[in-house]
């Protein structure tokens, strides 16, 4: 059987990598295998492009991350109510953060769609909706590119709303579980992270929050 370069090159970069944490740290791996205490659970999308160690300075154990296409939080979602369980019931985690970015392949196929890939069009149907609700206002912006950015802002704020929604969310506030949440964009073009305001007082009026937080 014949095997390629690219993934050979995956386990000698592993080789590589072992040798060099140990060599700056020979008590690294003793450490790492110790139980995990994030205080971070990431929603993020799959986009090969966005490592989250590396654009957030994180090292393993320092980010409990879930992925899936465009960033969504689908209530029906075992996987990731499943998830976010663990990560508050379980590693007390106090920070969850959504977090996109522009020029997203997953938010482009839910204006545009995918030909016969319909499967992913299903999955990101909520974003679909969500532009079809605030149409007049993006198709207002004019430039595609910069349509396609807001639109990528408003599903992060909605999955992050969604968050919320969920029964381990409002369970946790009940039982005054100290959480913070973030809706973060990554700029591709920059590198940066945007920190998104989030619509707090909306929430509070839709029981979502807490009236102290």
């Amino acid at each position: 059987m014949i095997q390629h370069n690219d993934y050979i090159d995956l386990l000698k970069n592993n080789v590589l990598w072992a040798v060099e944490k140990l060599k700056t740290d020979p008590s690294y791996f003793a450490e790492l295998s110790l139980p995990q205490k994030p205080n971070f659970l990431f929603i993020g999308c799959s986009d090969s492009r966005i490592p989250l160690d590396m654009i957030t300075g994180s090292e393993p154990g320092e980010l409990f991350v879930h992925r899936n296409i465009a960033n969504q939080v689908n209530l029906t979602d075992i996987n990731l109510l499943s998830i976010i369980e663990y990560a508050v019931e379980i590693l007390n985690i106090e920070h969850i953060i959504v977090l996109g970015h522009y020029k997203c392949g997953g938010v482009k196929a839910a204006v545009e769609g995918l030909n016969e890939e319909d499967i992913v069009e299903n999955w990101v149907s909520q974003i679909s909706d969500l532009y079809h609700y605030h149409k007049k206002e993006l198709e207002a912006i004019g430039d595609k590119t910069k349509m396609y950015d807001r639109l990528s802002e408003m599903n992060v704020i909605v999955q992050l709303k969604n968050v919320l929604r969920t029964p381990i969310i409002q369970r946790a506030f009940r039982n005054k579980k100290k959480l913070w949440f973030h809706g973060w964009i990554f700029d591709i073009n920059s590198g940066l992270i945007n920190d998104l305001p989030l619509p707090l007082d909306e929430w509070k009026e839709l029981d979502l929050l807490p009236e102290d937080y």
